[in-house]
């Protein structure tokens, strides 16, 4: 095998979440009394924490701190209803997963989300396959792009940041593989473009989850 592990984004890598966001985050607005956005405005909106997502979300000149740790609150409750209706695995992940089972190929996930609907949702859909660690945003763990976490767990793993893959849809993941010294492949089934994935250092970029697999053992 080339590489001995692999790192996953969530959001828009391992699952379609974006319905499931984008309504909640809508719903947040109205009991507001601000405008919605369509659920595509949303692809730019995530990626960076849930905070972020809100202030994005919030119209300029409204965004005061109160108003965003307000926002903040009823968007996370809101979250905590919705997160299971509409998200699901993208096609092929599945395929992906199986093989690094089967090759016993340690893998892991690291989200911007925070940490407790990172794991609730690892559990609820990605129950099938072993993770070694899933992690979210939360006090211990800093927010890609800051390698930190990633290297903490390709540490856990036993390999070098070199040999380790990390997967993900986002200029924020690209980033995060490629201060930590991994092998970036940009998720274009993801939320984002092609463009912005090679700008922000994608290796490769592959159209499929089971793309992945011949980068893993060529």
């Amino acid at each position: 095998m080339r590489f001995g592990g692999v790192i996953f984004d969530m959001d828009g890598t391992l699952l379609d979440t974006l319905g499931d966001l984008a309504d909640s985050m809508n719903s947040v607005l109205e009991r507001y009394g601000y405008p919605v956005h369509p659920v595509d405005s949303y692809r730019y909106f995530v990626g960076e924490g849930m905070e972020m997502l809100v202030r994005r979300a919030i119209p300029t000149g409204s965004d005061s701190e109160e108003t965003v740790r307000q926002c903040l609150a009823a968007m996370n409750r809101e979250y905590s209803l919705r997160w299971a209706d509409r998200s699901k695995p993208y096609p092929g992940i599945r395929v992906l997963l199986d093989f690094l089972e089967r090759q016993k190929i340690p893998k892991a996930v690291l989200s911007n989300k925070p940490d407790g609907f990172t794991k609730t949702m690892a559990k609820a859909f990605l129950s099938e396959w072993t993770f070694c660690e899933v992690r979210g945003e939360s006090p211990s763990t800093p927010r890609k792009p800051n390698p930190a976490a990633a290297l903490e767990i390709a540490s856990g793993m036993g390999h070098k940041p070199e040999n380790i893959v990390y997967i993900g849809d986002s200029s924020i993941d690209m980033q995060t593989a490629g201060r930590a010294g991994m092998y970036s492949v940009g998720a274009l089934w993801g939320f984002r473009t092609a463009e912005e994935l090679k700008l922000n250092g994608a290796r490769v970029l592959v159209k499929r989850p089971e793309d992945v697999i011949p980068i893993i053992i060529r």
